[in-house]
């Protein structure tokens, strides 16, 4: 039996008989499948990155299965709704911001940003009472994100959006990514969590030889240190110039901080002879379909400034693509688990390693379950505690529109 790999403030426990003996869902005391877990909806979401939501505009974003609309009205403010008219079911995605309302491309109801109807035009005196109008979303833009909270509303106001220190920081600049990857979200945090994967990297990284030094897990988190020395092969060059290595580049090791803090993910590097990291990265897993089987990534990525003075401004292009190969084969990587996974119908996977067994566990204890009506009434699991239509949503932003950084993707 192999010896149990490093823990740091942990016992780790024995899953041998787990991994060996795999247990399915129909069975008594089985685990539940994890990618039939939803997420849970009462946190603070990425679903559009700022400068894509445009004065006077509307935006069709989505969480797990529900239809949003984004719209920013006149007064530079950002509101979410319910993405369809309460008259005839027609997006109001494809409607046209008037002020601060949004108004339906069809019959022309008007709506404020609390999701109130405000004026249907050709309603006569005596008609029946018009619906109250449509669900809103408490909304924030901050990190030159928009972020929703599509959960229990009465919950938003003491949820809190991630720290973010660097995003501020003079000393950094921030690269920002929004992608789809068509996987659940479990696989994204696994896939960052288990550095073993550095083989899939090699044409990029090189040789790099990862070694857990120990990690730490809680009901809502877990954290694991990496050392990664270079073990030779060719290195792109935007991978030296991340880690602070220079045009020159280097064979020093880093020290990689992983860290799942339900439900976002963080990862920090730190050159040997170095206390600060070379760079953050934040990142988020928003699903956009109801059964969450294909996530929208949201990344951040801060780089600290080299002491020369225009020298990462230079660095930027390599960056850029380096960040944009080794994602591009971390999609290629979680994708085919999801096709595995959609073909076997179950997961079958065995894993070893006790680090991504506590991970799952994380996610799924945290997670809410998939209902099958989800697909009908969106938003996971959430469509029994629906706020009314009308309640008042929107919350001051943290941060305008002109202070957020464009979208670079």
């Amino acid at each position: 039996m192999a010896e149990p790999l490093p823990a740091r403030g942990k016992t780790i426990p024995d899953r041998a008989a787990r991994d060996r003996y795999p247990v399915h869902e129909e069975e008594p005391g089985a685990v539940a499948d994890l990618r039939r877990t939803g997420i849970n909806p009462n946190f603070w979401y990425p679903v559009a990155v700022s400068g894509s939501v445009r004065k006077s505009k509307t935006f069709a974003a989505a969480f797990a299965g529900e239809r949003i609309v984004l719209y920013r009205g006149e007064s530079g403010a950002v509101h979410a709704l319910e993405d369809r008219c309460a008259h005839r079911q027609v997006p109001l995605s494809m409607g046209v911001v008037e002020g601060d309302t949004l108004r339906c491309c069809y019959h022309a109801w008007a709506y404020r940003g609390n999701g109130r109807i405000s004026q249907i035009p050709y309603l006569p005196k005596d008609a029946d009472r018009p619906p109250r109008g449509v669900r809103a979303y408490p909304v924030r833009e901050a990190y030159g994100l928009v972020f929703v909270f599509p959960g229990d509303p009465e919950k938003a106001t003491t949820a809190r959006l991630p720290e973010l220190p660097e995003f501020d920081s003079a000393r950094h600049r921030t690269m920002t990514f929004s992608r789809t990857v068509r996987c659940h979200y479990s696989f994204m945090h696994e896939n960052l969590l288990d550095m073993n994967h550095q083989f899939l990297h090699r044409g990029i990284l090189g040789r790099i030889q990862p070694k857990l030094l120990g990690y730490e897990s809680g009901p809502q988190s877990v954290e694991a240190r990496y050392l990664f020395t270079p073990a030779g092969g060719k290195k792109d060059r935007g991978a030296g110039l991340l880690a602070a290595e220079g045009i020159g580049g280097g064979k020093s090791s880093d020290v990689v901080t992983i860290r799942t803090e339900y439900p976002y993910q963080t990862l920090h590097l730190v050159p040997e002879k170095s206390e600060r990291p070379a760079f953050s990265l934040w990142a988020a897993y928003v699903p956009e379909d109801a059964e969450q089987r294909t996530n929208h990534a949201y990344g951040l990525l801060m780089i600290e400034k080299p002491p020369i003075p225009g020298a990462l401004h230079l660095a930027w292009p390599f960056i850029r693509r380096f960040t944009e190969r080794v994602f591009a084969q971390d999609r290629m990587a979680v994708e085919a688990e999801q096709r595995a996974w959609d073909e076997q119908g179950e997961d079958r996977n065995h894993e070893v390693f006790p680090l991504i067994l506590d991970v799952r566990d994380v996610l799924r204890t945290n997670g809410v379950p998939l209902r099958p009506e989800s697909a009908l009434c969106g938003a996971a699991a959430f469509c029994d505690n629906s706020p009314q239509a009308g309640a008042t949503s929107h919350i001051k932003p943290t941060q305008s529109a002109a202070q957020a950084e464009p979208p670079s993707a």
